[in-house]
């Protein structure tokens, strides 16, 4: 990959000088798409659909019969929804606008009312139901909670039969298990790699364990049944046996005891409910009950008389009942007792300016980092986190930037945020940017901690490092950008220990990105000391991954040519001169000639230009090698210049044909078909094919 925006040629040997040319791409458009759909850039899938969804009620030509603009003004927004509901497509359009857009040029037919009506985006309005997209559905089934999904389709009858009664299941359920769903019709691909060939497909899953289907009947009853089958936790029966020594155990782990007695007078919790409430509160808080008909002596000394609940914290006192720690519950209702023991939690660990640093230096931590008492970080939930990050010994606390400023302004923390810190001290960590839930934190968390990306500033930045390094510079409002961070961490488990990698938040270092003329987002740079190398491939880790490679073991451009880069917008009148009318374009300057040899030119938005350019470069280079001084190499971009490939019959990408010199007289158009794309192999059908012509002008002339 050239050097990004660089002054210079690379010397390596003295054959070729091949210039680079590129335009940082405007992106300005008349009809911005979020925009026409009243979004934000960082908007999720969800607000997408939705805010698509009001429009579309609204602008949709069955009502709108009288306009007879309607039409037009509906493919607008279409159009727009279409693009912005695609991750690869909204990561081409925010990087490079309309015009990154040129070959998917859908958006020309749309549904009727009544499909946009009853049965789009069926759960986006059931704040109990998660709806997962492709870039969601990994993290949540790996959080280490209990999720069960519904894979279903919008055309689907029996999907929207089954809707009413996973809308009662999800609130039944709702605190006790993860309840989500995948609309199969817009995650096609997500939903053939799990399997799902029918709908609706309604699946448990739990990270350490594999996928189960359900298959009875979809009534409320049998869903809420299957579901408690995979809830691991369990109620106690306490007795007059067990009943101290129980507590008191549990008491010693910190751990406190939510217990139901049952008398003859009065409601006590039913046997699920328990069940719900052991699951819901699992690691926090033990669940039991005592019949006090049978345990009468036992009851009379706690001084229960009725049937009541009580939730006695760590260190409680048991012989009163009037002690203010114990809590008495006067509801029967799961949800209503759910948080009122999630509000008498203790909260977690507040760390302190004094022990910050050494807190971090020697263990994993997950901290929150807040101005006051944030309500979005301060969430009764977010007790569970120390429990469901046990496995991976990583500790959760608080820390309050009002404590300590300086501490929140040397990590670049100037509003409530969410930091992992790797246990390698307080420089090294990485900023969460998703949402703020809490099966987002957890898989967040868990990746973080195991993989070797971590947040750059300038007080770390590797400009002169002589280790490698993989930084990508993002903005944290950008949906690519925060698609591409779990692809880094995978890479980087499996290149640590050649190349280190870190992100750059641009929002915060505007004017480390400007010294580097960062003007798209994400953009994912390798710095090799003073070689300066862009990536421009897909945002998967299997990708980047083989550009490293590459850039390690370079299998036939290095030694032959010297690099270097021209940045238009900075020089013009060089371009100018040069007759530079698009970009980026590749030229490649033969030794001791003044006119270019060979020249390449490609969208760099187009899904395969990454890889036809890899494979034109390195072939043509080699090529150029075989056969230097017989025949000149050309490409010709049939998107720009179809007439010429017409001419040429090219049905097919890419194409390689041979124009022998044949003297003065007429060329063939067509050329002659070079069945093959390997260099050598290439080289050696067009030197014998000139060998077998020049014997023939011979045997001519000699007539």
């Amino acid at each position: 990959m050239e050097p990004s925006s660089s002054q210079y040629c690379i010397l390596k040997r003295q054959f070729f000088c091949l210039i680079a040319i590129s335009l940082a791409v405007l992106i300005s458009t008349d009809e911005d798409y979020y925009s026409l759909l009243g979004v934000s850039r960082a908007s999720s899938s969800r607000d997408i659909r939705q805010a698509f969804k009001k429009l579309a009620l609204k602008l949709h030509p069955d009502k709108n019969q009288n306009d007879p603009d309607a039409h037009d003004k509906f493919l607008k927004i279409n159009r727009a929804y279409e693009v912005l509901k695609d991750e690869d497509l909204r990561q081409k359009y925010d990087r490079y606008g309309e015009k990154g857009l040129e070959d998917q040029q859908q958006g020309g037919r749309y549904e009727s009312w009544n499909y946009y009506r009853y049965d789009f985006g069926i759960y986006d309005d059931d704040p109990e139901i998660v709806t997962l997209d492709r870039r969601d559905f990994d993290g949540a089934i790996n959080s280490g909670e209990l999720w069960f999904i519904n894979f279903y389709s919008p055309r689907c009858s029996h999907c929207h039969d089954l809707a009413p009664t996973w809308r009662d299941f999800a609130k039944e359920m709702d605190g006790l298990i993860r309840i989500g769903a995948v609309n199969c019709g817009d995650n096609r691909m997500l939903c053939r790699s799990r399997g799902i060939n029918s709908y609706p497909s309604l699946y448990i899953f739990k990270a350490g364990m594999n996928p189960v289907k359900f298959n009875g009947d979809r009534l409320t009853n049998n869903l809420i049944n299957f579901a408690m089958k995979f809830v691991s936790s369990s109620v106690t029966e306490l007795w007059a046996g067990n009943f101290r020594s129980s507590l008191e155990n549990s008491f010693a782990s910190d751990v406190g005891w939510l217990i139901t007695f049952c008398a003859d007078s009065g409601d006590c919790l039913s046997s699920q409910t328990r069940l719900k409430l052991a699951g819901m509160l699992d690691g926090l808080v033990s669940v039991g009950w005592m019949d006090c008909s049978v345990q009468a002596d036992l009851c009379e000394n706690l001084e229960i008389t009725t049937s009541t609940t009580a939730y006695f914290p760590p260190g409680a006192t048991l012989s009163n009942k009037n002690k203010e720690n114990v809590l008495f519950l006067s509801s029967l209702d799961t949800k209503e007792i759910y948080k009122e023991v999630m509000e008498n939690l203790p909260d977690l660990e507040m760390l302190s300016p004094d022990s910050i640093k050494d807190k971090l230096t020697y263990h994993r931590w997950l901290v929150l980092f807040s101005y006051g008492r944030d309500a979005q970080l301060y969430q009764p939930e977010f007790k569970k986190l120390r429990i469901l990050l046990r496995g991976d010994h990583v500790q959760v606390g608080r820390f309050d930037c009002q404590s300590s400023p300086s501490t929140c302004q040397s990590l670049y923390i100037n509003k409530p945020s969410v930091v992992a810190f790797k246990g390698k001290g307080i420089n090294d960590y990485e900023f969460h940017h998703g949402k703020i839930n809490i099966y987002d934190l957890v898989a967040f968390t868990k990746e973080s901690v195991n993989s070797h990306v971590i947040t750059l500033g300038p007080q770390n930045f590797p400009e002169n490092d002589r280790q490698p390094w993989l930084v990508d510079f993002f903005a944290p409002w950008c949906p690519p950008c925060k698609a591409l961070l779990p692809e880094l961490r995978k890479a980087s488990k499996k290149m640590f220990s050649h190349v280190r990698f870190g992100t750059l938040d641009c929002t915060i270092h505007e004017g480390l990105c400007n010294t580097y003329n960062i003007r798209a987002y994400p953009t994912t740079v390798i710095f090799n000391q003073s070689d300066i190398h862009e990536y421009g491939g897909h945002h998967s880790a299997e990708d980047i991954l083989e550009f490293i490679e590459d850039l390690r073991h370079p299998s036939h451009v290095s030694g032959l040519i010297n690099v270097g880069s021209v940045d238009c917008q900075k020089y013009g009148s060089l371009c100018n001169k040069e007759y530079v009318n698009s970009y980026p374009e590749i030229r490649l300057y033969p030794a001791n000639r003044d006119n270019p040899h060979y020249y390449f030119t490609y969208n760099s938005w187009q899904r395969d230009a990454y890889s036809l350019k890899t494979w034109a470069l390195s072939e043509s280079f080699e090529f150029e090698h075989l056969t230097i001084g017989k025949v000149k190499i050309g490409k010709v971009d049939c998107q720009e210049f179809g007439h010429i490939c017409t001419k040429a019959a090219i049905r097919a990408y890419p194409t390689v044909k041979f124009y022998p010199y044949m003297g003065t007289k007429k060329k063939n158009a067509e050329g002659e078909y070079v069945d093959s794309r390997e260099a050598r192999e290439i080289a050696k059908i067009v030197t014998t094919r000139i060998g077998y012509i020049k014997k023939s002008q011979l045997k001519a002339q000699q007539k």
